[in-house]
């Protein structure tokens, strides 16, 4: 895990491991374009990535997923752990991206395809790179996915005790995160029982990676996790995650019911989804109790709307400075007033139980 502080002032000094001659060019000529930027080298594999990091000694290394021998994954488990260093990763739509930010990367990119520019891709990978100069990579790494996702599949002898009536139906549960977030709020929401009331997440992530997101949390999570649709339902039990490149929001078209709308609408706070989008809508249009979750992540998207929603009522848990990957959006919303109670990664999903099981 990295905790981030600010954007560094001085140059990022990068190395830039691609397989793909190609895709090294694209990433290391877009790249010398940004001043505050360096790349001081390229490596072809992880082998090759080993030797250069250890002579280079980098701030930050991009790294492609899915190369020949040793993947990027294995790549990051091998080594991360004797020398921490901030990873972002390059990655095409493959669900092997989230075993790499599980083994210790920082945050990912996806790479061009023919619905999006290498323009985009560098500016969105500059800002990545950036953001990661200033981490301090304290890495634990856990299981991978298919690990995770079978274990999910084994019975447990002891299950935590279903909410059932000792928790009010009326409420709903509104998360947002953003860089480190992929891992946090599974953290969160694995600690949560099957019968959660209704959450709302927005999560930023790049097009095509909400629904594997969505799939992947469904598999190891008690509760059912899908990846939002305009008009959705909210229902117990059931997590909804905001599709990306579109603003989801609580609507609530009857008395008696409450739904998402996804809508290709403009950034707010510069996102889409954004936090503020989602938080905000609840605070207008949510009539029942409400729960706001802010988590780590750079900027300060969701920190007007979770204030907003800690003045009509909801309680709010912002994510401490200690487990952040990034101390932006919770360090920004706790600053503001927005947060009640800060918790650890790890303790928010106890917090929001003893909270629920208190009303």
């Amino acid at each position: 895990m990295a905790l981030i502080t600010s954007i560094p002032r001085k140059k990022a000094r990068v190395l830039v491991v691609d397989d793909s001659s190609l895709a090294r060019k694209v990433i290391i000529d877009g790249l010398s374009k940004y001043p505050n930027i360096e790349v001081i080298g390229y490596a072809i594999n992880a082998a090759d990535a080993r030797t250069k990091v250890l002579q280079l000694n980098p701030d930050v290394m991009t790294l492609d997923v899915q190369m020949p021998g040793m993947t990027g994954t294995d790549f990051l488990k091998q080594f991360l752990p004797e020398h921490p260093l901030p990873v972002v990763l390059c990655s095409s739509l493959n669900l092997g991206v989230f075993d790499a930010l599980n083994a210790g990367a920082v945050d990912f990119v996806r790479k061009p395809d023919a619905t999006q520019s290498s323009e985009a891709f560098i500016k969105m990978l500059a800002q990545k790179v950036q953001i990661a100069a200033t981490a301090k990579v304290q890495q634990r790494p856990g299981p991978s996915y298919s690990e995770r996702a079978a274990a999910a599949n084994t019975p447990t002898t002891i299950a935590p005790p279903p909410l059932g009536a000792t928790v009010p139906g009326n409420i709903i549960i509104g998360l947002g995160a953003s860089t480190g977030g992929t891992e946090a709020t599974l953290e969160v929401l694995k600690r949560l029982p099957e019968d959660i009331p209704p959450m709302v997440i927005t999560q930023h992530m790049p097009t095509g990676f909400t629904k594997m997101y969505a799939e992947r949390l469904n598999r190891l999570c008690k509760m059912e996790v899908r990846e939002a649709k305009d008009g959705d339902e909210l229902k117990r039990g059931v997590a909804y995650i905001a599709p990306a490149d579109l603003q989801m929001r609580v609507m609530r078209p009857t008395l008696n019911t409450y739904h998402v709308a996804c809508k290709p609408d403009e950034k707010v706070s510069g996102h889409r989804p954004s936090v503020d989008a989602l938080f905000l809508s609840m605070a207008e249009n949510v009539q029942c109790k409400m729960v706001g979750i802010i988590m780590t992540g750079m900027g300060a998207d969701g920190a007007k709307g979770l204030l907003e929603m800690r003045k009509k009522g909801a309680y709010t848990i912002g994510q401490d400075k200690e487990s952040s990957v990034v101390y932006g959006m919770p360090g920004v919303a706790n600053d503001i007033g927005a947060v009640m109670t800060q918790a650890s990664c790890n303790d928010i999903a106890g917090v929001l139980l003893r909270h629920l099981k208190s009303k």
